[in-house]
């Protein structure tokens, strides 16, 4: 499976700088979330990085190899692309569009690889409907299965779930978490930040340069530090200062215990210990994260200040 390596990409339109010095790789085997407000360049991004258009400076590698003009076509052919408007032939069926998309690509037996993605995407019974047709889930449906015609090593999606119904959503986060089985290497580009706290691995903040890259729960622990949230039996407030010295960022609300900590998996025991020992009546321990929204938005009000 192929690694994708994106070096210091600038882009420019005329006097306007949409990307600046955005370096970053994507592996195999792992979901990388770009977020980003609009107009922070992620869909610029995403084009350089399928070949679509040259960046200003900069280059993208695949497995060492640079998209350049004489390469891009031939590099495209590992790549899936699903871009935020689905694109697709009005009036064309539905079957006859994944049809010119898998002669395009030059596959062995086109014909039985559309029967394929319609099976697996569960739209068999929309082959011949035309796309002008379709609600705009089904359309999205149609271009997530164009996308992976030629069982790309490496997928590039731009909003993949936008105006899907929440049982059609579940489907595309299992099919990503597939992708990410098989060792494909998967960007999603996305708003809907519930979404990449459930599967991403790494997650980048882009304001038009990178304003952080690291895993999750690493963005969360630079922020907010690590915290140990203990649920009680009994009112919080009366443990509270039986913690002692050793634990100095104690917060009581109602039945409940925020401890802050240097390490979360090495203090908690001193912490059940302590508590247990004074005569609380420990429900449930479990490491405190912050939502994903709120790491977000404070990494874009510090890019601000």
């Amino acid at each position: 499976m192929a690694t994708l390596i994106a070096s210091h990409l600038t882009r420019r339109f005329d006097s306007r700088l949409a990307v600046e010095d955005v370096s970053f790789n994507l592996v195999p085997g792992e979901i990388f979330a770009l977020l980003g407000p609009n107009g922070a360049g992620k869909t610029t991004t995403l084009r350089m990085l399928a070949g679509l258009i040259d960046p200003s400076s900069g280059d993208v590698r695949i497995d060492n190899e640079a998209m350049s003009r004489r390469a891009a076509p031939r590099l495209r052919g590992r790549i899936g692309f699903l871009t935020e408007a689905p694109g697709l032939w009005d009036r064309l069926t539905v079957g006859q569009n994944l049809l010119v998309y898998a002669r395009l690509h030059g596959l062995a037996n086109p014909a039985r690889t559309v029967d394929d993605v319609l099976e697996l995407f569960d739209i068999r019974t929309r082959r011949d409907e035309r796309a002008a047709q379709l609600s705009k889930g089904l359309k999205q449906r149609v271009a997530l299965a164009r996308t992976l015609l030629h069982k790309p090593e490496i997928v590039l999606l731009d909003e993949p779930t936008s105006g899907l119904d929440p049982e059609s959503a579940r489907d595309v986060r299992e099919l990503i978490l597939r992708l990410r089985d098989e060792r494909r290497a998967v960007l999603l580009s996305t708003h809907n930040l519930d979404e990449v706290q459930r599967i991403a691995n790494r997650v980048a903040v882009l304001r038009t340069r990178l304003v952080a890259l690291d895993t999750p729960s690493a963005l969360r622990a630079r922020l907010f530090g690590a915290r140990v949230l203990v649920t009680l039996a009994q009112p919080a407030k009366g443990f509270a200062n039986m913690l002692g010295p050793a634990f100095n960022d104690v917060r009581a609300t109602d039945r409940a215990l925020s401890i802050g900590v240097d390490d979360v998996a090495t203090r908690a025991p001193a912490i059940v210990r302590a508590l247990v020992h004074g005569g609380a009546d420990v429900v449930s321990v479990t490491a405190e994260e912050a939502p994903l929204e709120h790491v977000y938005l404070r990494l874009l009000d510090k890019e601000k200040a």
